[in-house]
């Protein structure tokens, strides 16, 4: 099976969930089709699936990785000690463990073709909402890292407060805990809160910088961190304060 069969494939079996997902339209061009495909992926409860489709899902898209390309980790030049900057897609990145900023539900996006990565099916066992500032681990499943640490973080409504800061330092102390707890040897960073979320880019990252030097300072920790950007203006903002440590 071919790419693009598996990709029907897929299509046709998530149609076929919904009550009036028979006959519907199938967009023709490739990039089309993609979108097609993740909004249906976007809209799909939490409930399982057959061992033929997640076999097929697998291999689809760890195939859509490999086109994409990947970075590893040793392929990168620290700014500081142990410390990276990374402007790529965060999906491709090959390290211990990369980070999504996650919402309280850890249910993933429910909006079709939202970019985002927030998927988690532990909330149910857990019984609450995951609390702003704390995280969660899982395994990376397709994408080239070995886990995924999910941390939830402040959401500003109107200027930033104190509370908002000490908020996203905790998700990324949480994280960090976490990772080394778990033997994990470098993590990737996103842009937390920032965003959606609304917390401003250079307070945010700011933040991210001191929480963890102080955190690597204060453990000794020797893991690795990459702070991951998208976006030029992130990336002139982290470089400069890095450069300026």
């Amino acid at each position: 099976m071919n790419q693009s069969e598996r990709q029907l494939y897929l299509i046709d079996a998530l149609l076929g969930e919904q009550p009036m997902g028979r006959g519907a339209f199938i967009p023709q061009g490739e990039t089309e089709r993609w979108n097609f495909l993740r909004s249906l992926f976007n809209i799909r409860m939490p409930k399982r699936a057959s061992e033929e489709f997640l076999e097929i899902q697998d291999e689809f898209l760890q195939e859509e990785i490999r086109r994409k390309g990947i970075t590893d980790i040793s392929e990168l030049e620290p700014i500081i000690e142990d410390i990276y900057l990374w402007k790529g897609d965060i999906t491709t990145l090959k390290c211990g463990a990369i980070v999504n900023a996650a919402n309280s539900e850890m249910l993933g996006c429910f909006n079709p073709n939202h970019l985002c990565i927030d998927n988690n099916n532990i909330m149910k066992a857990q019984g609450h909402s995951e609390p702003i500032g704390k995280a969660k681990i899982t395994s990376a499943y397709n994408l080239p890292s070995k886990y995924i640490i999910h941390t939830v973080g402040p959401m500003i409504f109107n200027k930033v407060m104190k509370k908002d800061c000490d908020a996203l330092e905790s998700c990324y102390r949480s994280c960090l805990s976490l990772a080394d707890e778990y033997d994990v040897d470098s993590i990737a960073f996103c842009c937390i809160s920032t965003g959606e979320f609304k917390f401003p880019n250079n307070i945010a990252a700011e933040l991210a910088v001191r929480s963890v030097k102080r955190y690597k300072e204060e453990r000794g920790s020797k893991i690795k961190v990459i702070f991951n950007v998208f976006k030029e203006n992130d990336n002139q903002i982290y470089k400069k304060l890095l450069e300026d440590k």
